[in-house]
């Protein structure tokens, strides 16, 4: 996730129109997506025009590492970064797809200790109106839910494809948010009201993280502490 220079939205908007595709071929990569964001990187209808992520899986841990450290493309957005954040992440379950993929568990769901989530859902233009609705209650509490660590929200486009990151210190925290409250409710009028055409789920075991995001350094594991 990079936070981008006023000078760089021209690339930034080139890289968004583009997808996947403006990554090229990168050794190991069977799946990528380019990602806007909302304000500030966070969520609502309101774009973040200098926010971007790029969410993207592997073959094996060494090529998503060596994607992260050593990769034109990861050096193209440090370079127009005035933040820059990423994350390597095993994927413990999955449910749903995402472009007609689904991802494979890599690894056991921790018991203690940090955990990561994407919920991503193509939203059918009929829902809306009423998905909007629901959204911001529940993302507002997202961001002030205790034990969540970072929150992000990405869109593959604008209204129609959103996703939600974040980082919790543990499944403990992570299900009391999610089992309660404006969450809750959304997550009843969605299946209640047939509002997604594709959607996904994953729980991620988070391997290394690096960089920094509103103001926070996550450099040297601190998220994994």
């Amino acid at each position: 996730m990079s936070r981008l220079r006023a000078s760089a939205l021209p690339w930034a908007l080139w890289r968004l129109a583009r997808g996947g595709r403006a990554l090229g071929a990168v050794p190991g990569m069977r799946f990528a997506r380019v990602l806007g964001s909302g304000r500030n990187g966070g969520f609502g209808l309101e774009p973040g025009l200098d926010c971007q992520g790029v969410f993207a899986a592997f073959d094996t841990t060494e090529a998503a590492e060596a994607f992260a450290l050593r990769s034109a493309v990861a050096q193209a957005y440090r370079e127009r970064a005035v933040e820059h954040f990423s994350l390597t992440l095993q994927a413990t379950s999955c449910r749903g797809s995402w472009g007609g993929q689904a991802m494979a568990p890599a690894a056991e769901p921790p018991t203690q200790g940090p955990v990561a989530a994407l919920t991503r859902a193509a939203i059918k233009p009929a829902r809306m109106r009423e998905f909007w609705r629901h959204s911001p209650p529940a993302e507002a509490e997202l961001t002030a839910a205790p034990g969540c660590r970072l929150a992000v929200g990405l869109g593959e486009a604008p209204l129609l494809r959103q996703a939600t990151f974040s980082l919790w210190d543990s499944v403990q925290a992570m299900d009391a948010y999610a089992r309660r409250g404006a969450h809750q409710r959304a997550i009843r009028a969605s299946w209640g009201g047939d509002y997604f055409s594709e959607w996904m789920f994953v729980r991620f075991r988070p391997l290394a993280l690096r960089g920094r995001w509103h103001g926070r350094d996550f450099d040297n594991g601190d998220a994994l502490a």
